[in-house]
């Protein structure tokens, strides 16, 4: 039991003596007194994995060279009346200067709603310079976000702002002006924003004020929890802007079943629970990524098999000993841990230590569930592959009902519904 989960008990222990001497049910003065009556939820993230060095989605490299302004448009989750922004330079060596950034709710394209841009300030201050290798979360800001209603976050640069940090699979369309075009973040239209990019670039979360009730889940993994998807032939980005990554089938089935819980996704394609590849290693981002997410209670990790398949390979036994790490710094920070088997569809010298993961993590006690992807995706005739419906083309990422298929396979009553 976690030390958290000590302080509940005894909470409750203690609230429902006070409650029979009142003549209250305990079950509801344990949600009245327990529950505050509003904070922090993470309703939108994406995890910084490298700078603007590479190609992202569309296959173009985003020119970032300064006096310029970005328009970066996130999904949200969760809705509520005050946001707050996160912007990271994570991937940086040197300072980034933003003069102005704003927050609005998206009308078409790079076009915001009228009446919704507001500006947003970092310890009351317009303009902020973010340290190298560090994030920033503004202060809160009064702006009606609705779960769903996509939302934009601008910022202009100043000076030199060459590669950018960036959550480079995006899953949608995101906006920004030639350089030296100067400073558009007041724009209502979205004439001056001719580029485009399917990078998230600088903007890493979006946090709501929600209420006392309310909390976060993790997900965190690499390409399949990102959302990849080779829908078909190279190139093709049917499945951009579609919200069709688990942890929005995810979202969707907890919405449906009013469970207020927020479902943010820490993904980062490529990535690996114990080498740097795609970003940090698993372990090392544990922090940043997960730990430190407004409202965060749970934690659902399906990753390791780019550990077994990639070159430096990992054998198992090294995964496993990542894997108890991993659960051990998770426990210790007070959160549940819901640990997901690796599917198939790898090339065959990989294909051994891939079942021996997934042997270790269905019988293992130490995460406070198990989540079997594979037996969700996988051929009952070739268990080595996914199924043909759950496949995307490359038979290694699943297609949207495969990823449907993922969020079904979660049992939605292991996830923690009150942070109190």
């Amino acid at each position: 039991m976690t030390l958290r989960s000590i302080h509940r008990l005894l909470a409750a222990l203690l609230l429902g003596i006070c409650s029979a001497a009142i003549g209250l049910p305990s079950t509801v003065a344990t949600a009245v007194a327990a529950c505050p009556a509003a904070h922090w939820v993470s309703s939108w993230y994406a995890a910084p994995s490298d700078n603007v060095s590479v190609a992202d989605e569309f296959g173009t490299l985003t020119f970032a060279a300064g006096d310029q302004t970005y328009r970066m448009v996130v999904t949200p989750h969760r809705g509520g009346a005050q946001t707050r922004v996160r912007l990271s330079n994570r991937y940086r060596s040197v300072p980034l200067t933003i003069e102005r950034a704003t927050v609005a709710s998206q009308a078409d394209g790079a076009a915001v709603q009228p009446g919704s841009l507001r500006s947003l300030t970092f310890s009351g201050a317009a303009g902020v310079t973010v340290a190298p290798g560090t994030d920033i979360v503004s202060d809160p800001v009064d702006l009606t976000v609705t779960a769903w209603q996509p939302v934009a976050i601008g910022f202009h640069t100043a000076g030199a702002a060459a590669l950018l940090t960036q959550h480079q699979v995006g899953n949608a369309t995101s906006y920004y002006t030639l350089p030296g075009s100067g400073d558009h973040t007041a724009d209502v239209g979205g004439a001056a924003f001719s580029q485009r990019t399917t990078a998230v670039l600088v903007a890493s979360g979006l946090d709501v004020l929600a209420p006392g009730d309310v909390s976060a889940v993790v997900a965190l993994g690499d390409s399949i929890t990102d959302g990849f998807e080779t829908a078909g032939l190279p190139g093709s980005f049917d499945l951009v802007g579609t919200d069709s990554r688990y942890p929005d089938f995810l979202q969707r089935r907890l919405d449906a079943v009013g469970l207020p819980v927020s479902v943010v996704d820490a993904g980062i394609s490529g990535n690996r629970v114990l080498i740097p590849s795609t970003g940090v290693s698993a372990l090392d981002r544990l922090d940043s990524d997960v730990i430190d997410r407004a409202g965060v209670t749970d934690v659902i990790v399906v990753e390791g098999i780019n550990d077994v398949k990639e070159f430096p390979y990992a054998s198992a036994d090294q995964v496993v000993a990542g894997y108890e790490t991993l659960i051990a710094r998770l426990r210790a920070a007070g959160l549940r841990v819901h640990l997901g088997t690796l599917s198939g569809g790898i090339l065959p010298f990989a294909e051994p230590a891939r079942q021996q993961v997934d042997t270790w993590i269905r019988s293992q006690q130490l995460s406070d569930s198990v989540v079997d992807f594979d037996a969700a995706l996988r051929d009952p005739v070739n268990p080595r592959a996914l199924a043909a419906p759950y496949a995307s083309a490359d038979g290694l990422h699943p297609s949207p009902a495969g990823y449907q298929r993922m969020a079904d396979a979660v049992d939605v009553a292991t996830l923690t519904t009150n942070h109190c």
